[in-house]
């Protein structure tokens, strides 16, 4: 990643979406930002001389091409060193949103002395001139690509630097006793302890608790940044793809009276009150008719294992207590840890009487509906809602959304349950201190205080040129 950012450079890059608007924006950043602007920007104030203007001011004027011709009246804002996102000098031109116009002035400022930014790289910038760190630039990233408000609340809270504050935290506790374990092999000659072995039991134990805890919520932070898997399982023909249609507002799957209609996994998203719900209708379950109905249901089982949230969809009229029973045991033996079960009554527009069993049913805290009429779907939506907010009450404050935060997080959980196990054994120092040490290592590949080429250009090649 260093050739993306040599020091010295200026780079420049469109930072709005691609495409024809009423208004984009051109950014500069480095050494030379405001003097290659200078170069090209007149200001319509003719006491203005934008290399002495003060930072965070906005100024209006017009960008002549090289021939002198009008390219466009812009407003120039500036932002110096070290106040502002990448820490360098920053200036933001916004232009009217012709692509030619676009075009024109980023060839314009390439001419002139800058160069196209990769892909990430004001980003990176920020990273390297200390102004973030580097799980508040993952952060970034995650706001910008956030599609509903329980994602963006995420992003938010951890560009904020909560978790960073943590992880330092736990990091510093660590590096304390690691440095009275380094002395101890200093003065091994003279048998002196300078590190408490109960405190750092102590410690490595609450560490423990705390990562353990921070692991724990990768599972919901997970799901709440892609959309929580919302499985709708039931026997063919109770109204699957009917509810299915109704949660998201189109004829996403084919409805049809014909049992065994659906063969494959529908899935589609939908956001409900800022939390965004990724539902699945699947296959019926029954005993295959036919080859690919029974690949179709194996796939059910599958979908049925990954679901955050599984709504038991049965018939009001056909379905007895026993065999509402029968299925709820046997999906919470194929379903993963910690997924909800919600039982959903469907084509309550069909009863005529009270249904053998009712008050077991209602015992379950059964949804009564009628998918056809759409009647009852905003008591389903609520108790999904309320689920997600179950969830949400039970893990700490902090939630890990980063598969690679959730595998460093997990390797120092590793090096802390070996450094306590050589603690508990009377392993010498030097082994005691390499295994804090690797712990230390994971939990500063969080936040960057242990990085690598390669883990940088992971990171910032998935960001947006421009970013």
């Amino acid at each position: 990643m260093s050739e993306n950012s040599t020091q010295g450079d200026t780079i420049c890059a469109i930072s709005t979406p691609f495409g024809m608007g009423a208004i984009a924006m051109i950014r500069l950043s480095g050494i030379q930002a405001i003097h290659i602007c200078n170069k090209v920007f007149i200001p319509n104030n003719k006491n203005t001389d934008i290399t002495n203007v003060s930072s965070h001011t906005s100024h209006f004027g017009k960008i002549f091409s090289d021939d002198k011709t009008l390219l466009d009246e812009v407003i120039v804002s500036v932002f110096k060193n070290p106040h502002s996102y990448t820490g360098e000098d920053i200036v933001e031109i916004s232009c009217h949103g012709s692509v030619y116009i676009q075009e024109q002035l980023l060839q314009l400022l390439i001419r002139n002395g800058a160069r196209s930014a990769k892909a990430g790289e004001f980003t990176l910038c920020a990273f390297l001139n200390g102004k973030l760190d580097l799980a508040q630039a993952e952060a970034v990233a995650d706001l910008i690509s956030s599609d509903s408000n329980a994602a963006h609340k995420l992003a938010i809270n951890q560009m904020k630097g909560g978790f960073s504050e943590q992880i330092k935290l736990l990091r510093n506790q660590l590096v304390e006793f690691t440095a009275m374990l380094e002395l101890e092999l200093d003065f091994s000659e003279e048998d002196v302890e300078f590190a408490n072995r109960e405190n750092l039991a102590k410690l490595l134990t609450n560490i423990s608790t705390e990562v353990s805890a921070l692991l724990e919520s990768y599972s919901l932070g997970n799901v709440l940044k892609s959309g929580i898997p919302v499985a709708i399982i039931g026997k063919p023909n109770v109204g699957k793809s009917t509810l299915l249609n109704i949660l998201l507002n189109e004829d996403r799957a084919i409805v049809s009276e014909i049992p065994g209609t659906t063969r494959d996994a529908i899935e589609d998203t939908m956001i409900i009150n800022g939390v965004c719900f990724r539902f699945i209708d699947t296959a019926g379950l029954r005993e295959a008719t036919d080859k690919i109905e029974h690949i179709g249901i194996e796939r059910t089982y599958e979908k049925i294992a990954k679901a955050s949230i599984i709504i038991y969809l049965f018939d009001i009229c056909e379905d007895n207590i026993d065999d509402i029973k029968i299925a709820v045991n046997e999906i919470k033996a194929k379903a993963g840890d910690g997924a909800r079960i919600i039982l959903v009554a469907n084509k309550t527009d069909k009863l005529i009487e009270e249904p053998k069993g009712f008050a077991e049913i209602v015992e379950f805290d059964t949804i009564f509906i009628s998918a056809k009429r759409r009647e009852n779907i905003n008591l389903l939506t609520a108790r999904l809602l309320r689920a997600v907010n179950d969830d949400l009450a039970n893990i700490s404050s902090t939630v890990v959304t980063s598969s690679r935060h959730y595998e460093a997080l997990h390797h120092s959980m590793d090096s802390l349950a070996e450094a306590s196990d050589a603690l508990a054994n009377g392993v010498s120092n030097d082994l005691l201190a390499e295994h804090i040490r690797t712990a230390l290592h994971h939990l500063g590949e969080i936040t960057g205080d242990i990085t690598t080429e390669e883990i940088l250009d992971s990171i910032f090649s998935k960001f947006c040129i421009g970013k």
